[in-house]
């Protein structure tokens, strides 16, 4: 299975800043994560039509925790956290919709899959300056999670070109980049960049 590449927006770009960035990546991810805590539902919305006014397919997009904006907009998933709807309850009402969960240790993971969730995001693997207060669950935690469950994990938290296999050999299904892509010089470059990583590993792990 080849290793999946997530963005993750983190609050920072305005509507416009947004749009323009995710229409010149879009090819290269395998999802785009809409996570504006900010924002409502109406101004999630908006930018969910900005996005779709630039070229953006709704297929490459997954909403944080608002249920309501992903099914609205026939988005490809819908992103739960700690705080979201039970993903139980979210697969009862939508057995089609991708739902993942964000996870912190193996019980949360374990419980998510029980519920039905398609895929987890687990961090933050290495040090980040978003969680500076807060030490890194490292390589081991990972892969330990990979072993102890069966649903893909999207590891995140501190992940850069040069970590980018160590990550990998964990069985990660993938990684998931927030400002190494979206608060650099070129997010095109940078997302190529992340990209031409995956790509090798998976050339070299057929």
């Amino acid at each position: 299975m080849k290793k999946q590449l997530h963005v993750v927006t983190n609050g920072k770009q305005t509507n416009e800043e947004m749009a323009r960035i995710a229409r010149d990546i879009h090819p290269y991810v395998t999802a785009l994560h809409i996570r504006e805590k900010t924002k409502t539902a109406k101004e999630l919305s908006e930018l969910l039509e900005q996005l779709k006014r630039n070229g953006v397919p709704m297929s490459k997009i997954i909403v944080n925790d608002r249920v309501d904006v992903a099914v609205c907009w026939q988005t490809r998933g819908v992103q739960l956290a700690y705080h979201s709807l039970d993903a139980a309850l979210v697969r009862a009402a939508f057995p089609d919709r991708m739902i993942g969960c964000s996870v912190h240790s193996l019980g949360e993971a374990q419980n998510a899959q029980q519920k039905g969730a398609d895929f987890l995001l687990y961090g933050h693997v290495f040090k980040t300056e978003s969680k500076r207060e807060l030490d890194p669950r490292g390589i081991g935690q990972l892969h330990q999670l990979v072993e102890q469950t069966s649903v893909p994990i999207i590891a995140i938290g501190g992940i850069n070109p040069n970590n980018v296999c160590d990550v990998l050999q964990t069985g990660a299904a993938g990684i998931a980049v927030m400002s190494g892509i979206l608060e650099a010089e070129s997010p095109l470059e940078a997302v190529k960049t992340y990209k031409r990583e995956l790509e090798v590993w998976n050339e070299l792990n057929v």
